[in-house]
Order: structure tokens, then C-alpha cells, then sequence
């Protein structure tokens, strides 16, 4: 098979979701031309919602991925199911007004809703569980977790339960937070079953996608707009795109508004119901709440798959376990004898303002990308408001088109040394506790 331009020859890369995916597919590369209602760049979560939610109103959707579907950040990630955004509501509120901080808080939890429902109405397999849990290192954690479940109670999300030191450890076998918060409307899951439970979705509506058929180029005039790949072209009433952290120069507009930035996770060896039970004995997911944070969950095998970490500009660490591990030992010092079975890095598209961004490129082409790290349920709400603006809606669409976008200082050469300098004054900040 042909080399790909960013994704070698296609395949995943080694990670635990790869191995124990449920589905295997028969990819179907683009060859020659196509035509449908509205063509999708990217299978990935936000690609997937908008074609799915455009399928599930009757349009006949092609998607075009050039690698696999899930094969980007949306088969590799953390899977948890993280309510909100980036940026804080305070500072939404801060920037756009207390009117956009109103709008923005009445959707946080539609994207964890549009995933609860899809795995049931279309029987998803992907090891779903429920609750979410923030954990607090130091009491000025605590402080801000509180305040958190104020500000979200205005907006009416009461779904959150703080947990102090002796709460905290009936959650998490480890004595190293002073508390923390559950979001009861979070949850987490098996993310690439999840994408490839969703693709299937779409397929069983009439959706067509193309895998293993990179775009080159995507052009638009007054008729309508077409996506092109080496081996062939769709031609569409309007394309969207959603390739989000690989999407590179394929639309060079896009290119300077988003950096991307990876993440690392890796896999335990199983360790069987009463070890893994002991760990996380009510089995929700674990993010903690510094800038530089660590994430960490349950299989359904019951290995632990913990996360953590950035690297700015996407490049991957040259010991992903090396990296990690010390952070693990030290939340759970019991697993210091246990083997890592599976390590693997990944990119996130990070704006600078921590805000999501949608927009139009002229009037046929739409995009949306920017979740920084937030992305799952960011990617399903935002897939959703593209396929509402297609339709004709543009409400909500319009309202984030808005919001002004703001470049990386030091530009596309420099975004990523600037970045780095500032996150070593936010993980020095971390480690001093302020």
C-alpha cells in the first residue's frame, strides 16, 4: 500500500484500542469521481457526528479520511467523557460577555448527550460507563472545584458532588489527593470502538466512507465545492472539515489557526477484578485538576490506562513509558511491579484561546477544529452545529463563527517554543502548589 502523507501506511498505531477493537474493516479507497449531498473531510468524532447527524436528517454524505477511521486523535485518546470546554466559563465570560458565557453554558453537556444516545440507539459497543471524577492535589484545587460547581449550578448543570479527602479515597485507592468532584454526567469509554460503532451508524444510513484516500486539495465556486485525493474527487453542495490536528496545509487557511500537540497514554498489563477494583473501586474515570494534568481509567479487561503529558508541535517522546510511569507510581505506588503492555502518543489541535473554532471558508466550505484537549465531547457538539448550519440553521453557528480567533505569538515557526515556555511556568506552578 502507498505511503501516506502523515499516516505511514494507514495502519493504527500500537496502542491498547487498537488491539482490542471490536470491528474490522474492509477500507474502500477513493477512485475516480463521486457525488453526494455534502462531502466530510475527516473520520474522526467530528467528522462522524456532523455526517451522522446530516444521514440522520436524509442526506446522502461522503466522508473522506485519509488514513482509517478513529486512526487520529479520536481512536487514541483518554476516553473519558469530559463535560465543557478548555476555556473556563469565567473566562468566557471574561472575553465574549456574560450574553456568550450564557450560551456556551447551556451547551456543555449536549456532547456527552449526543454520545449517550447514539451507543444506545445504535447499540455501540464500547464499554460505556458513567461519572467522571476531578481530583484536587492541594486545598487551593479544592477551592476551585467549588467554585466550578457554583458556576455551573447558574447555568443549570447541578450533576456535581464534591468529595473531600475521606470521600475521595472510596473512589480512588491512593493517598495522594485532598479531594476532589464528581461529574455524575460524565463517563468514559473504549474511544475507537466508540468511532468505529459510529461509522457503522453511518454506513447502515446510506453514508459512504472513503478511507486510505488522503486530500490534496479542496476547492469550491458558485455551483458547489469538490474534495480531491491523488486517486479521485467528490463533488458536493458544500464540504466540511474536520481533519483537526492532521489536517496539515491541505487547506492553508486553517493551517496557522491551531498547533498540534500530543498526548501520551499507556496500558497496564491486566491485573485482574480485585487488583483494578481496588484502584478505582466505583470504576469512574480520574482526571486531576493541574494545568499539567494526569488522567487515568479502567479497561473492561481491568488493565489501567493512564495518561498524561504534552508535547508541543506534536512531535512524539522518545520513551512514552519513561515519561509516564514515575507519574503513575506516584498516585499508585501498588502497581510498581506491574508490566506496561501497551504505550502509544497522539495530537490534539490546541487554539490559543482554548476555544473551539468554527467558521466558513467562503460560502461552501465549513470547518471546525480546536478542542484542545476536550475533544470528545467538543468534537460530537460541534459536529452537531455543522450539520445544523448545512441544514440551514445557523444560529449557533454563527454565534461561535464569532468569537474572534487569535494567532499563536511567534507565528507558525515559533508557536511551539513560545507554547513550551509557558507551560514549564504552569507545571512549575503545579509542582509549587499555587
Amino acid at each position: 500500500m502507498a505511503a501516506l502523507s502523515y499516516a505511514g501506511d494507514g495502519s493504527y498505531p500500537p496502542s491498547y484500542y487498537a488491539a482490542s477493537r471490536n470491528i474490522t474493516r474492509q477500507p474502500q479507497k477513493l477512485e475516480g469521481e463521486v457525488e453526494g449531498d455534502i462531502c466530510v473531510v475527516g473520520a474522526g468524532y467530528s467528522g462522524l457526528s456532523a455526517a451522522l447527524h446530516l444521514a440522520e436528517h436524509g442526506f446522502n454524505v461522503v466522508v473522506v479520511e485519509g488514513a482509517t477511521v478513529g486512526w487520529g486523535a479520536s481512536g487514541r485518546n483518554g476516553g473519558q467523557v469530559v463535560n465543557g470546554l478548555n476555556a473556563s466559563l469565567d473566562t468566557i465570560t471574561r472575553r465574549y460577555g456574560e450574553q456568550t458565557a450564557r450560551f456556551v453554558g447551556g451547551m456543555l453537556q449536549e456532547g456527552a448527550g449526543i454520545i449517550y444516545d447514539w451507543v444506545e440507539r445504535y447499540a455501540i459497543d464500547c464499554d460505556l460507563r458513567r461519572g467522571n471524577i476531578y481530583a484536587a492535589y492541594t486545598p487551593k484545587h479544592m477551592e476551585e472545584l467549588k467554585a466550578k460547581q457554583v458556576l455551573w449550578r447558574q447555568h443549570g448543570m447541578d450533576d456535581h458532588e464534591l468529595l473531600d479527602r475521606e470521600a475521595i479515597r472510596r473512589h480512588i485507592g491512593s493517598d495522594v489527593f485532598e479531594g476532589g468532584m464528581i461529574d455524575h454526567s460524565g463517563g468514559h469509554m473504549h474511544p475507537l470502538n466508540l468511532a468505529l460503532g459510529e461509522a457503522a451508524a453511518l454506513e447502515s444510513l446510506g453514508g459512504t466512507i472513503f478511507e486510505h484516500s488522503p486530500v490534496t486539495k479542496v476547492q469550491q465556486d458558485s455551483t458547489g465545492a469538490s474534495v480531491l485525493t491523488q486517486g479521485g474527487k467528490v463533488s458536493a453542495k458544500a464540504v466540511l472539515v474536520c481533519g483537526n490536528a492532521y489536517l496539515g496545509h491541505v487547506v492553508p487557511e486553517l493551517t496557522a489557526r491551531v498547533m498540534p500537540v500530543s498526548t501520551q497514554m499507556m496500558a497496564t498489563e491486566p491485573l485482574g477484578p480485585d487488583r483494578a477494583n481496588a484502584l478505582l473501586p466505583t470504576g469512574m474515570c480520574v482526571e486531576d485538576v493541574r494545568y499539567i494534568l494526569d488522567y487515568f481509567r479502567l479497561s473492561a479487561d481491568h488493565r489501567l490506562i493512564f495518561g498524561g503529558g504534552v508535547v508541543y508541535g506534536g512531535t512524539d517522546p522518545a520513551d512514552v513509558v519513561g515519561k509516564l510511569r514515575p507519574n503513575m507510581d506516584r498516585v499508585f505506588p501498588q502497581l510498581k511491579d506491574v508490566r506496561i503492555d501497551y504505550a502509544w502518543s497522539g495530537n490534539f489541535a490546541l487554539s490559543f484561546s482554548r476555544v473551539p473554532q468554527l467558521g466558513r471558508l467562503g460560502n461552501r466550505v465549513y470547518f471546525a477544529h480546536g478542542y484542545s484537549g476536550h475533544g470528545i465531547t467538543g468534537s460530537h457538539l460541534f459536529g452537531r452545529i455543522l450539520s445544523e448550519a448545512v441544514r440551514g440553521d445557523l444560529t449557533r453557528f454563527d454565534t461561535f463563527a464569532a468569537l474572534p480567533w487569535v494567532p499563536f505569538p511567534g507565528g507558525r515557526m515559533f508557536r511551539a517554543q513560545y507554547s513550551t515556555l509557558g507551560s514549564w511556568w504552569y507545571a512549575l506552578r503545579d509542582r509549587l502548589g499555587m
